[in-house]
């Protein structure tokens, strides 16, 4: 896809066929990141040896980290570059590729350098002991030490070439590492293979996400002359207004990533209270109902670069139609898949784990969970509309909403009146309240788009 090309998808294609040509691609990626983050656990539980399954588990919230990378500097210079195209300053698209790329590189060696350094104390912090410290350690060394640079600049670079329309460019980098990773879990992690254990599943991660570096890097050098992404050191320049517009909305993103660590971890201890069949029917619910909630997710994300191309050149007609078409599209597969979930609850937990207990409290659990993925996925929407439109503020402020101010004392009110049961509503609570706001909040966005200085922050 060559310059006009790009413009042309911005401004001219109809606006179904330019949400589909974002939207699909980034779906499609995040379905595939759910096999991808499956894969691990799953090929390791093979071995039928707890420490090393464990080894993968608790080494998972030091992986969860990297995302308050991606989201700083992925969301962040991906909105900036939507909306510098917008205004056709090419220079500015350059310079924000550049920032967004060395900055990851630099603070991804940095967190390499860190968890090397105080890896004993981390070791500790984590639950690692006894058995678990050895396997434990060994899965960090590949996917950590050696392969937070990798992993962070697979997923920043996508975003990157997603914010100038390269959709499909990005999914296929991000794709070929998930399902390179698929295909060498079993190779790297089983007997039959190289008998690795939890250590060949971080090293099957470190080579897949290296490849899909690699795909970026070839990328830039065939596209050199149709890309406005640009990792040149001599554009790297963060300048006071290029370091403000990137962080006044990657920073809120990363944020409301840790937020949602924080209400997961919360739920988690409400519901070990009840025993492991509880915790393990509702991981099960949660982890089912996730898909149309990342199919929600890729819609919102792949509509991102539109949006914000159309709200910085003035188009409030093109940028509002995109938006109520991603809502619709959204709306439809979400309500299409509350109605599934209503129905065939038992059934879909029945396929993970087939226990009585457990089918009982998982599919309560899933019809309680899957009535607030309607309303999740105009939260979703409007999350993305303010960081396309480089409104930083607004993200931050929904994101203290759901989680501080809806989500964790609806957790607690509902846990103390109806105990257990109550836990899978407070998603819908808070989400009935931000859905709400969302509609509101964009409508009034809608009617500011023509107005000035579309790249700084409202």
């Amino acid at each position: 896809m060559n310059h006009q090309e790009k413009t042309k998808l911005f401004e001219n294609t109809p606006i179904p066929k330019a949400v589909m040509t974002l939207a699909v691609p980034t779906v499609l990626s995040s379905l595939v990141m759910i096999l991808y983050n499956l894969a691990d656990t799953y090929f390791v539980g093979m071995l039928n040896n707890p420490y090393e399954n464990a080894a993968v588990t608790l080494a998972g919230p030091v992986l969860l980290a990297f995302n308050a990378i991606n989201n700083l500097f992925g969301v962040g210079s991906s909105s900036m570059m939507s909306r510098a195209l917008g205004i056709k300053d090419y220079e500015t698209v350059r310079r924000s590729s550049a920032f967004g790329f060395y900055c990851a590189l630099i603070c991804a060696l940095l967190f390499s350098l860190g968890t090397t350094i105080f890896k004993n104390p981390l070791l500790a912090l984590l639950g690692a002991e006894g058995e678990t410290i050895a396997p434990t350690a060994e899965y960090m060394k590949w996917t950590v030490t050696f392969g937070a640079a990798p992993a962070i600049l697979n997923v920043v670079m996508a975003y990157l070439f997603r914010a100038e329309g390269a959709a499909l460019h990005a999914s296929i980098g991000t794709m070929s590492g998930c399902l390179l990773n698929i295909i060498l879990d079993p190779i790297f992690i089983l007997p039959w293979g190289l008998n690795l254990g939890a250590a060949g599943a971080g090293c099957a991660t470190f080579v897949s996400n290296s490849v899909a570096c690699l795909y970026f890097f070839v990328l830039m050098i065939v596209r050199k002359k149709n890309t406005y992404v640009c990792i040149a050191l001599s554009a790297f320049k963060p300048k006071k207004e290029l370091v403000t517009g990137i962080c006044g909305v990657g920073i809120p993103a990363s944020i409301q990533n840790l937020l949602n660590v924080t209400g997961m971890t919360i739920l988690n201890n409400f519901m070990a209270a009840f025993g492991s069949e509880a915790v393990a029917a509702m991981g099960i619910a949660h982890k089912t109902t996730m898909i149309p909630m990342y199919v929600a997710m890729g819609i919102s994300q792949g509509v991102m670069p539109l949006v914000g191309y159309n709200y910085a050149a003035r188009n409030a007609g093109r940028m509002k139609h995109a938006t109520v078409y991603a809502a619709k599209l959204s709306l439809a597969i979400m309500v299409s898949a509350t109605i599934c979930y209503l129905i065939f609850a038992d059934s879909l937990v029945r396929l993970f784990m087939d226990h009585e207990l457990i089918v009982s409290y998982g599919a309560a659990f899933m019809r309680g969970l899957c009535l607030a993925q309607p309303f999740l996925c105009l939260d979703f929407l409007g999350v993305g509309v303010f960081q396309a439109c480089g409104m930083g503020k607004k993200s931050l402020l929904f994101a203290f909403l759901r989680k501080i101010v809806l989500e964790i004392p609806a957790l607690f009110l509902l846990n103390h009146f109806f105990p257990m049961y109550g836990l899978a509503y407070a998603q819908l609570c808070a989400e009935v309240a931000l859905a709400t706001a969302a509609v509101i909040f964009m409508t009034k966005i809608f009617k500011q788009a023509a107005q000035p200085s579309p790249l700084q922050d409202h």
